[in-house]
């Protein structure tokens, strides 16, 4: 069996995506309580305010997740529930709630995994400039120091942040995203560096409050690319163009190594730094030795990639995707082999051990006239995916861990509730939980894959 006996097979959250309670027992506002509630920002008007419930429902979820057999769970704080105003005062009842659910999570045999910055930024904060405002990175610090004197008795798994691409990308280049802005490449440079220096100083907080030895990641995104066939020129065309850094226009967001390559190697990447030079801030030594913190593990949320292929000068091409090919219910490619090379081409270039900390797909769900879920096209998809990550490990890549997104249906962002990626189907008018058939076949992977 290509996975190892301790392989760390869990399912993800984040806290504005299945929480609801937003305006209950102290907690502040973030910026998509904000923008939820301004008109025409999210699909049919919806909003987070309810959610999945989970902030009263949060026993009932732990229980599916202990007879799903996962044995981790990734989930995010919401920062302006544990400080209402980014900074200062803690909230009791926020407090008590995240380590009631730790406690609930230990009891049943679950490890928590939690991530500090799943895109709910307070709402306070943001009116002081938020990321843009140099002093972001100190108060993200303290946001970490409290999180580790809190929870570390405990909790041994860390991460920073989700998916900067996004919460920068799209909140502040395309506006699709909370806040909703489109700014000048200078302001998102800025904020680039200042989420990197951010990292960098929770990295240093959590370890400097942490109640016993603990881990710390990074759980960024980007395009994945994979080779059209296993020759060396193929591979290499794929590589390269995976870790190359995009020209500047307003997707440039969307790439790995500006990313990656501070917070692991301790520098920014040559042709980025010579494309973006005319927009960047001042970046000092200082900044690159507080970026580039030791790290335990590296992470990244892979659903689909792009084939690449060598030209006969070796030249990178883009293979067109094939006419009618696969593509999930919020319209993104079905690509299996961006969970075999991904992780590769990952370990390769950071040298680190590896999660998948989301991989999943939007399916068209309903309740069927049985009272069931029937969701043949995930378990199809989940089949393919591990699959391939299963020959990532024959490969003899440093997989740990791999983190289905999600557990369970959840508000989608800008798509609202109108997109399905749980394991577990949720009734959004009264809460109900009902697990789909790739529940059943997730739960029976894990326990082909434990023996």
């Amino acid at each position: 069996m290509a996975f190892k006996k301790d392989f760390v097979w869990g399912a993800a959250t984040s806290s504005y995506q299945i929480e609801g309670a937003w305006n209950e027992d102290g907690k502040g506002e973030n910026v998509w309580d904000v923008f939820c509630h301004e008109y025409d920002h999210v699909f049919e008007g919806h909003t987070g305010d309810t959610a999945c419930d989970h902030y009263h429902r949060y026993k009932e979820d732990v229980k599916l997740m202990k007879e799903l057999g996962i044995n981790a769970y990734r989930f995010s704080i919401n920062w302006a529930r544990l400080i209402p105003n980014g900074i200062g005062e803690l909230n009791p009842k926020g407090v008590e709630f995240y380590s009631n659910l730790i406690d609930e999570l230990i009891a049943n045999g679950i490890e928590p995994y939690i991530t500090l910055f799943h895109w709910d930024y307070p709402y306070e904060l943001h009116k002081k400039g938020g990321w843009l405002n140099d002093d972001s990175v100190e108060w993200f610090a303290e946001y970490a120091a409290k999180i580790s004197e809190l929870y570390s008795d405990r909790v041994k798994n860390f991460i920073t942040f989700n998916e900067p691409q996004c919460f920068i990308g799209a909140g502040y280049m395309s506006g699709e995203h909370a806040p909703g802005y489109k700014v000048m490449y200078k302001d998102i440079f800025r904020m680039c560096h200042n989420v990197l220096k951010a990292h960098g100083a929770a990295v240093i907080a959590l370890r400097a409050n942490a109640k016993q030895p603990i881990k710390v990641g990074y759980a960024p995104t980007g395009t994945t690319c994979y080779p059209a066939s296993d020759s060396a020129a193929d591979i290499e065309a794929a590589r390269k163009t995976m870790f190359a850094c995009p020209p500047l226009r307003r997707g440039l967001m969307w790439n790995v190594s500006w990313w990656s390559d501070p917070v692991i190697l301790g520098k920014y990447p040559e042709d980025g730094l010579r494309m973006y030079k005319d927009y960047l801030p001042e970046i000092t030594e200082e900044d690159m030795k507080l970026i580039n913190q030791p790290l335990d593990f590296y992470a990244n949320n892979i659903y689909n990639g792009q084939e690449i292929r060598a030209d006969e000068n070796g030249n990178a091409q883009y293979v067109a995707r094939k006419v009618g090919h696969g593509k999930t219910a919020i319209q993104w490619p079905i690509t299996p082999e961006a969970l075999r090379w991904g992780p590769r081409f990952y370990t390769e270039r950071y040298k680190l051990p590896f999660f998948i900390t989301e991989n999943g797909m939007s399916a068209h769900d309903v309740v069927s006239l049985d009272g069931k879920v029937h969701d043949p096209n995930r378990i199809d998809f989940l089949n393919r995916y591990l699959n391939e990550l299963e020959k990532a490990t024959e490969d003899g890549v440093d997989v740990r861990g791999y983190f289905q997104w999600s557990l369970i249906d959840n508000f989608e962002w800008a798509k609202g509730y109108s997109d399905r990626f749980g394991l577990i189907y949720v009734d959004f008018e009264n809460g109900e939980r009902i697990p789909k058939d790739s529940y059943y076949w997730y739960k029976n992977w894990i326990e082909e894959h434990t023996k």
